[in-house]
């Protein structure tokens, strides 16, 4: 079954709002974890406009379950964070300084080399590495080579054309985890998925093994609860139509 893993930046974007510590986002991972969830995702940047280095440390003092640590690894900030707090997986995810949000996954062609060598890096010291791909069967199929031993697949472009057309959506998904699957990577997801469209991803999709959701679960915690909302995202996972 997918592990569901939450991100919990945008708890971290609103206490930072305030400049104190309300949300308290250590509070919210324990939470989170009480509540059900497989894991916890944090995405820290250089700026820390949202989770800080420090939320990065002190989370890493309180988990109980998985702890998915991601970020650009060309900060040298970012690969002694990930090394000295050894989280169970690093998804490597190639952000732009000042980046809004991920909007592409690497060139694992391009990028080979660059990647073998910070992949090697990280699994030397036994963390698990992802790295975030686009939806292309030749970029997965590069992936296999850097090492890594799982890709995140970027989820954008299928959440956009869920609505008008999901089959036309989901297909180069499919397409992408088979070569995936072949090339005996493992596999997670990521980026706007939510309620409405989670469900027949997770469907399509075999051999899917954690998808990382934040900004639509924390948004849908606001009007329904924490703890009912990460059983409701649970239950599009787990439970067949």
């Amino acid at each position: 079954m997918a592990k569901l893993s939450v991100n919990i930046n945008k708890i971290a974007t609103l206490r930072n709002s305030r400049g104190e510590n309300n949300p308290d986002v250590t509070l919210a991972a324990i939470n989170c974890q009480k509540f059900g969830a497989d894991g916890i995702t944090v995405h820290p940047r250089p700026d820390e406009r949202h989770i800080r280095y420090s939320d990065v440390r002190e989370i890493n003092r309180i988990i109980t379950t998985e702890f998915n640590i991601e970020g650009n690894p060309l900060e040298d900030k970012f690969v002694q964070l990930v090394l000295d707090t050894m989280p169970a997986q690093v998804t490597l995810v190639p952000d732009a300084a000042g980046q809004l949000t991920s909007n592409h996954g690497w060139d694992t062609v391009k990028q080979q080399v660059y990647l073998q060598n910070i992949i090697a890096v990280f699994k030397s010291a036994g963390i698990r590495v992802s790295i975030f791909v686009d939806p292309d069967e030749r970029m997965v199929a590069a992936a296999a080579d850097t090492g890594a031993d799982r890709i995140e697949l970027y989820t954008e472009a299928y959440a956009s054309g869920y609505h008008t057309d999901r089959h036309a959506a989901i297909a180069p998904y499919i397409k992408a985890a088979n070569v995936a699957i072949n090339k005996g990577l493992g596999l997670n997801a990521g980026h706007d998925l939510d309620r409405d469209n989670l469900r027949f991803f997770k469907q399509s999709i075999s051999g899917l093994q954690e998808v990382s959701i934040g900004h639509a679960l924390v948004c849908d915690a606001i009007y329904y609860g924490l703890e009912n909302v990460i059983q409701m995202y649970k239950r599009e996972l787990y439970i067949s139509p």
